[in-house]
């Protein structure tokens, strides 16, 4: 008797515990210690406590401590992969009720970080869930069936220190949505409702946000990640983080690599009197650019504040001038800086000098043909490059800008600036509109180089009659008087194709071109454009001069498709429509001569070959 009340007296207690605490019991569980985590030099592996293993891919190093120690991830393309997709996984993820907990630090802060979850986030396609962080708070997304049908990007009111020791917890009940800090509630929304809405497929990772087209590795610690089928209580948040408050407690520093480039010196938007000079470095400093008429550089613009993405303007240049310039980034005084080479650029020329610009499109995920090709261009010293969209493969995926775009085409834009149009690939990242310097808003603008103006927009987003990218552009060609007016965009009126616009090899019906962009030639027939650049298709192509729909002998817009820039090559369809003159299958670069109302475009291959040119002369108006 005695026996069964001391038991009953136990489980009693036993229950008031677990009730106080509302403690569940894990799914999975990791630790990233010493004892579970195998590192090799393309990443290695993470012994599960409990559930699945993990892949670890990039760049890891384990610290230790007198908390048993964790795992630094390095950012770019890292993290721990539990499953390539969530779905092959054979305990199942919840379903309803879900707490997702992260023993971690932040060493560097980005718009999409990721610490625990399956997500898919592709335009209007939401789905899953995801414990993370943006550029200053920690975040919880997560999408249920009954809800509004896209994320809920429930972000919390704690400012995060970098290198700091957070525990960060998510919990969703199928009402409401909770995202803990340190014990305390940081933020609630009751926006979502139902199961959870998972996607077809997605990654389940751990220390990164992945999904089809975005890879945003962590940088800093993770030391622990504790999955949950159940809604875990305030009370329980509260305890989980007593376990280790310590950590949380002590003052910690970001870790750094030693000061260096992430994307070399590169030059935009120059103008007769100004050009803007930007690089980027892998931790926040101080910047200088130097610069003169010699390569003594005897002038300075010091920056205001200590960034990772720089950006000056050089003001009151000299036009058709040849400057010297190198930049110089420093952490402090007691700290080496870091230099550059010393690079060229030339100011925009006066309005009759003759000059020549470079065309290159389409340099998507292809950095050994792209850098060959602008390798070529700068060899013939054009004083600027076109490029007609589509630089990068996933405009999302930064590692496709500082690993592809920039390094291929540094011997190029290091000493002559480029001027660029959105192309699909871009997807309207943010990468894009940090990493170029145009006009605002950047994705449509104007310039004007000697006796030409370009006019370049967006055709991704809404082109019709009436939209505002039409009536911008029908009253910036209204007001030109330039000799030459080019058009840029990246999708093409006109191409031959084999298959974008029709499967000419399964029937002989085809637009023949993009019927959007399409909208846009009665603009350039009423107002006298010369060339209409564009990219998309990856082969070249040169139509004969077009009005009214036929092709024309002269005095007529010439729309061309310089495509080759490194994408994977297209071909053309197997009958010649009315409007091609020339079409190649192919990687390419174009030259553009202008000399007063004489224009000459060569086109060259990848081996340097030359293999199409026209000479135009047109009369003075």
């Amino acid at each position: 008797m005695l026996r069964t009340v001391l038991v009953l007296l136990l489980s009693t207690a036993l229950l008031s515990v677990a009730v106080a605490h509302d403690g569940p019991d894990p799914l999975f569980r990791w630790r990233f210690d010493r004892e579970a985590v195998q590192l090799t030099e393309q990443g290695g592996s993470v012994k599960a406590r409990l559930g699945p293993d993990a892949t670890l891919i990039g760049k890891g190093k384990l610290l230790d401590d007198d908390e048993g120690g964790s795992l630094f991830l390095s950012g770019g393309e890292c993290g721990a992969i539990v499953a390539d997709d969530f779905r092959t996984l054979e305990t199942p993820l919840p379903t309803r009720d879900l707490t997702a907990s992260v023993w971690c630090s932040i060493d560097k802060p980005t718009r999409w970080g990721g610490l625990l979850g399956s997500i898919q986030d592709n335009g209007d396609d939401e789905k899953g869930w995801l414990l993370g962080y943006n550029n200053q708070a920690f975040t919880f997304a997560l999408v249920g069936q009954d809800g509004p049908g896209k994320l809920t990007y429930l972000e919390g009111k704690t400012k995060y220190e970098l290198g700091k020791t957070y525990h960060v917890v998510g919990v969703y009940d199928g009402t409401t949505m909770r995202l803990y800090v340190n014990g305390k509630l940081d933020a609630e929304s009751t926006s979502q409702s139902g199961e959870i809405d998972y996607p077809k497929s997605a990654p389940f990772v751990i220390g990164a946000y992945r999904d089809d087209n975005e890879f945003h590795g962590h940088r800093g610690r993770i030391r622990e990640a504790v999955l949950y089928n159940v809604a875990a209580k305030t009370k329980w948040a509260a305890h989980a983080f007593s376990h280790h408050a310590a950590l949380a407690a002590r003052t910690a520093k970001p870790i750094y690599d030693p000061l260096d480039f992430v994307i070399d010196p590169y030059l935009q938007f120059g103008t007769k009197t100004s050009m803007t000079v930007m690089w980027r470095t892998n931790r926040p400093a101080n910047g200088v650019v130097q610069f003169g008429e010699t390569s003594d550089c005897d002038q300075t613009l010091h920056g205001e504040n200590e960034t990772e993405l720089h950006e000056f303007v050089l003001r009151d240049l000299k036009p058709q001038t040849q400057y010297f310039y190198r930049v110089v980034s420093r952490l402090d005084d007691k700290t080496t800086p870091l230099t550059s080479k010393t690079h060229t650029f030339s100011t925009a020329v006066k309005e009759k000098t003759p000059f020549a610009f470079a065309v290159i499109s389409d340099t998507q995920g292809n950095p050994k043909v792209s850098g060959r090709l602008a390798q070529h261009a700068w060899g013939q010293r054009p004083n600027f490059l076109l490029h007609p969209g589509d630089l990068v493969s996933t405009g999302g995926n930064d590692l496709h800008w500082t690993e592809h775009f920039f390094p291929s085409m540094n011997p190029l834009i290091a000493n002559v600036p480029f001027y660029p149009v959105l192309g699909n690939h871009e997807q309207n990242a943010r990468n894009y509109f940090d990493y170029v310097s145009l006009p605002t808003p950047e994705y449509r603008y104007t310039f004007s180089f000697g006796n030409t103006q370009f006019f370049m927009i967006d055709s991704n987003r809404n082109i019709d009659p009436g939209s505002e990218q039409y009536t911008w552009l029908e009253s910036e060609l209204a007001k030109s008087k330039a000799v030459w007016k080019f058009v840029c965009h990246h999708h093409p009126p006109y191409s031959s194709d084999e298959n974008d616009y029709g499967d000419l090899w399964k029937t002989n019906q085809s637009t023949r071109g993009d019927l959007r962009a399409r909208q846009l030639v009665p603009l350039y027939e009423r107002f006298d454009v010369d060339f209409v650049w564009n990219g998309h298709i990856h082969s070249y192509e040169r139509t004969w001069p077009i009005r009214d729909n036929s092709a024309a002998e002269s005095d007529a817009p010439i729309y061309m498709i310089t495509g080759g820039g490194g994408g994977s090559l297209e071909t053309a369809g197997p009958s010649r429509p009315f409007f091609q003159n020339t079409v190649r299958h192919g990687h390419h670069y174009a030259m553009v001569r202008i000399n007063g109302t004489h224009l000459e475009i060569q086109v060259y291959d990848l081996e340097n070959r030359l293999f199409d040119s026209v000479s135009i002369k047109k009369p003075s108006r």
